[in-house]
């Protein structure tokens, strides 16, 4: 048979896309058996026809390779093997192909095809080497084979193009490693020490192809990351009762994105800590940090241990960070004489009894440390001797939360004498504080809080009560009432309420606290329905009030008292107001709400407040008045048990009930010196300046020092509540902006995204959802997009991205960003009205593995241009990220488009930069995902872009579409 048909056969294959091993059935099915390949020329005719082009045609070239490795496994002869290395130098440098997308995944199966032959060639001629007559022969033999496997593999385009393969085709790349085995167990007997190590190389290359985008290197150039220690600040401070793993989530999350090397990322969080506890204010807050830093802290650190670290040890690198940490003396000796002892041996014993380290370690640790404390400056005062330190409280508070929650749970109505002596010993001195910190850094506070209202609820069950049991009842009632306000003041409210019940009534406390108790920024309706109660039970409690000379303990409904106090005490303002009531009468009626249960006060008080911010300037003085009696603690004998202890706890929840109130209205009333700290982190905002000065002088001077401290942080959250979302994010923007010079900007940003990470969600649709798009459309603000400060805002948005898509799938928000008001976000559904694909047209495309040309090809389809990854993942558009995610690759691929360039291109190449610069390898579900495809050939044309490796990176190559697309892109380079 002729060559013409050869040719004939070559060219219908061609035209029809043969796969390779169609192409053989169909060739021996036009050629008889009896000839053989070699009388056809075949490898000659398929060589001249691939090489017709400007480049060669891989799926020729695939057919050429089929019938070598199907055909050419007698690697015996020499001769044979030799010209067929000899070809492979035709084209192994120099492979491109500009084809259809599946031409392009055809040459990726070729090239890999053509390592395995390669491969088994090599082991064979390493087998062959140990004979010793041929030795000489093999060994020049294997130095060809092994000098194109190098050649092959040196180009990291090929290695790409063998890295789509693999994931196309997995049993392939199993043969592949079989041959790397084989190859493996050969070499040991290889004398010949170039050879050895040149086919070392090349076994630890394609070693190297599955992990080609997982290797990121640590910056090693810097010591200090301002973003950690303002994460652990910011948690330390407002948001100790929050579950770890969120927390450990987030470190995580900035340790990868900064690539912080692990020594230095703990030695920051320690670092944070000391600072927290040197800074905070006395009294409760000091008691959070010290539990933050002794109970919580090392937690995170079992949490961090557990992520994988590669080859390193975890122990060792928490052992690291601490001896770097004990180089800083200043701040340690500093930190024990806030707490009056050696902090830093409590915190190694801490981490040794987590395992965090080893036994040995934490002795030289300690040793060092207690060298280093006989230089510290000493406070020998005699004062300072008697005061227990804080951090062996806090520790030694840990196992009694759990024996009083124990307790909590035994049946209160056998013995409520003895479960009183248990709450009396918490009340005393700072125990209460101390047990709630310990609770709230270990998690356990919320169930604490639920066992108290399940004490509150108990109180109402009175049949058939004595005079004998009602005091008792009356203060578990009042006790457990105290605790729970005490503890939605501290912790915030959220911590009380329980999760959604079935269909069972709610707790008597947790209506009070919704609807009737003040909270910063919750503004209460004095004539709201829930101050109003039945109105026979209101005249017989003022009647009580009135009458008789003290309250009545017996058979005592006490929760409807609190709820109807608000009422009665109307009826008694009015009363004083018009005169029929004097200031003698006021004063026995204050006495008797006082007197026994300090929460009718508090209850009292609550409402007040709610009324006095109705009022007129001349009108406030009779409630004021009586707030300021309600206030004042009796001094009679003849009170019930524990009055004293309670009533600094009143004093404490009415001094943070009337703060507002009492601010506004410019008065002053003397709470009692209750020991216990006034409010802290409260009205720090300079009067009469105007709050976007406040947001920038604050700003540049957390600047100036390079980290965020406590104070700084509460501004900034009052000035996110103050401002809204929107005024906050975008003028923190413009001070970005302003920033010139490059160490500058960088750290504007680190501390930028810690600053959002006090509302990442809502900050971060901001950010990529208006005040991005309004910079790279309008044309009159792209001279702000320059280098660096430009290059600074792409980092910045690339975090915050990331961060949120992250925790967002996780659905983790913070109580305390649940709590924020939400009237200042628009619906982003009607913002951005996406195009939502017909899913006929993508279920065509997802079952298509040899998909439509044209997805690829034609941008005049709106389908081809906006389609991505997410929606093959159908990811939701309903929810409002995903949507302004889409959105704002949409605006960059359109930018990428376009016939001008401009600042706005060059943020956009270094949005995607950064992008590629923070993804882990395989990270399917990554915001990459909202790409559409047809921009992966546009950003192959930007010259920093234009590497096989950020094709890979960007592309999802879990999809068949993903891996066509980047095959395309990488052949075409």
């Amino acid at each position: 048979m002729k060559v013409v048909n050869l040719k004939q056969a070559i060219l219908q294959a061609w035209k029809e896309r043969w796969s390779d091993y169609q192409w053989a059935i169909n060739m021996k099915r036009f050629f008889p058996r009896g000839a053989t390949w070699d009388i056809l020329n075949l490898a000659e005719a398929l060589l001249e026809q691939a090489m017709i082009g400007p480049s060669p045609n891989p799926l020729i070239l695939s057919y050429l390779k089929y019938a070598i490795s199907s055909q050419f496994d007698d690697f015996s002869r020499d001769l044979c093997v030799q010209s067929l290395l000899e070809i492979m130098d035709m084209f192994c440098d120099r492979l491109s192909c500009h084809g259809k997308a599946e031409e392009c995944i055809g040459l990726c199966r070729a090239l890999m095809s053509a390592l395995n032959w390669l491969l088994r060639c090599a082991a064979f001629y390493t087998e062959k080497v140990k004979e010793t007559l041929e030795q000489a022969a093999a060994e020049s033999q294997l130095k060809m084979c092994l000098e194109r496997l190098e050649k092959m593999l040196g180009s990291t385009k090929n290695r790409a193009l063998i890295h789509i393969a693999k994931l196309e085709e997995t049993s392939s790349w199993s043969t592949v490693e079989q041959s790397l085995i084989k190859l493996g167990e050969n070499l040991n007997s290889l004398s010949n020490s170039p050879l050895r190590s040149q086919a070392d190389d090349c076994v630890s290359l394609i070693k190297s192809i599955p992990t080609m985008l997982s290797v990121h290197s640590e910056q090693l150039n810097k010591t200090g990351f301002p973003t950690v220690h303002a994460v652990v600040l910011l948690e330390g401070t407002m948001n100790l009762t929050g579950e770890t793993q969120p927390l450990v989530e987030q470190l995580m999350m900035v340790k990868r994105m900064q690539r912080i090397p692990s020594p230095l990322f703990v030695l920051e969080i320690w670092k944070a800590c000391f600072v927290g506890l040197i800074e905070s204010p006395e009294g409760t807050e000091e008691l959070k940090w010290t539990a933050f830093t002794f109970l919580k802290i090392p937690q995170v650190l079992v949490k961090l241990k557990k992520y994988p670290q590669g080859e390193k040890d975890f122990t060792e690198d928490v052992n690291c960070a601490f001896e770097f940490l004990l180089k800083l003396t200043p701040l340690l000796d500093k930190a024990d004489q806030r707490c009056n002892c050696d902090c830093t041996s409590l915190l190694l014993q801490e981490c040794s009894k987590q395992g965090l380290l080893s036994e040995a370690n934490m002795t030289n640790l300690v040793a060092k440390r207690t060298a280093d404390r006989e230089h510290a400056p000493r406070l020998k005062s005699a004062e300072n001797a008697n005061i227990q330190p804080n951090p062996g409280l806090i520790l030694r508070a840990e196992p009694t939360v759990t024996n009083i929650l124990k307790t909590m749970d035994a049946d209160h109505s056998k013995s409520p004498e003895g479960l009183l002596g248990v709450l009396g010993h918490m009340l005393s001195g700072k125990s209460l504080d101390l047990l709630l910190a310990a609770a709230a850094a270990t998690g356990k506070l919320k169930s604490f809080a639920r066992k108290f209202i399940k004490l509150n609820e108990f109180t109402k069950h009175i049949t058939g009560e004595g005079s004998k049991s009602a005091p008792v009842r009356a203060l578990l009632f009042d006790i457990s009432f105290l605790m729970l306000c005490h503890v939605a003041q501290t912790y915030g409210s959220e911590v009380i309420l329980s999760e959604l019940s079935p269909a069972g009534e709610v707790p008597f406390f947790e209506t009070w606290m919704l609807t009737c108790m003040p909270e910063e920024g919750k503004i209460l309706n004095p004539d709201h329905p829930c101050f109003r109660p039945d109105s026979t039970k209101v005249e017989s409690l003022v009647a009580l009030l009135n009458n008789s000379s003290e309250m009545k303990l017996v058979q005592m409904k006490w929760h409807e008292a609190c709820l109807s106090i608000s009422a009665a005490i109307l009826e008694i303002l009015n009363a004083w107001e018009n005169s029929v009531l004097t200031f003698e009468s006021i004063q026995k009626i204050t006495d008797n709400i006082k007197g026994k249960v300090c929460s009718m006060a508090v209850c009292a008080v609550a409402w007040l407040v709610a009324h006095v911010r109705m009022l007129g300037l001349d009108e406030r003085e009779k409630s004021l008045q009586m707030i300021r009696q309600l206030a004042t603690p009796l001094h009679g004998e003849n009170t019930l048990q524990f009055y004293n202890e309670r009533v600094v706890i009143m004093s404490s929840i009415l001094e943070h009930m009337c703060a507002d109130v009492l601010q506004q209205t410019a008065t002053q009333i003397k709470f009692p010196s209750t020991g216990m700290d006034t409010i802290p982190y409260w009205n720090l905002l300079p009067p009469k300046k105007p709050i976007k000065e406040v947001l920038t002088s604050v700003f540049t001077k957390v600047l100036e020092k390079g980290w965020v401290d406590s104070r700084s942080i509460h501004i900034f959250d009052t000035l996110l509540h103050m401002g809204g979302v929107y005024w906050f994010c975008n003028n923190l923007v413009k001070e970005l902006l302003k920033e010139t010079r490059k160490e500058h900007t960088l750290r504007a940003v680190e501390l930028l995204y810690a600053i959002f990470c006090l509302d990442m969600q809502q900050l971060t649709l901001t950010l990529l959802g208006h005040i991005l798009p309004n910079l790279l459309t309008d044309s009159s603000k792209w001279h702000t997009l320059m280098d660096p400060p430009g290059k600074a805002l792409a980092k910045l948005s690339v975090w915050c991205a990331l961060s949120s898509y992250s925790s967002h799938n996780k659905g983790q928000a913070s109580a305390r960003q649940k709590k924020r008001h939400r009237e200042d976000i628009e619906d982003y559904t009607s913002l951005f009205p996406l195009d939502d694909t017909q899913p006929s047209k993508l279920m065509r495309l997802l079952s298509s593995n040899e998909e439509d040309a044209n997805i690829l090809s034609s941008p005049n389809r709106s389908m081809s241009s906006s389609l991505s990854a997410s929606q093959l993942h159908t990811v939701s558009m309903r929810d409002p990220l995903n949507r302004v995610l889409a959105n704002l690759f949409l605006l960059i691929s359109s930018i990428l488009g376009a016939k001008t360039a401009g600042t706005h291109t060059q943020f956009v190449q270094w949005f995607m930069e950064e992008c590629v610069d923070c993804l882990e390898q395989g990270s399917r579900g990554s915001i990459l995902q909202f790409m559409p495809f047809t921009m992966v050939s546009e950003l192959v044309k930007v010259s920093t872009m234009s590497s096989p490796k950020i094709v890979l990176a960007i592309t999802d190559l879990s999809l068949p579409l993903g891996r066509r697309v980047a095959a395309k892109a990488i052949a075409a380079l």
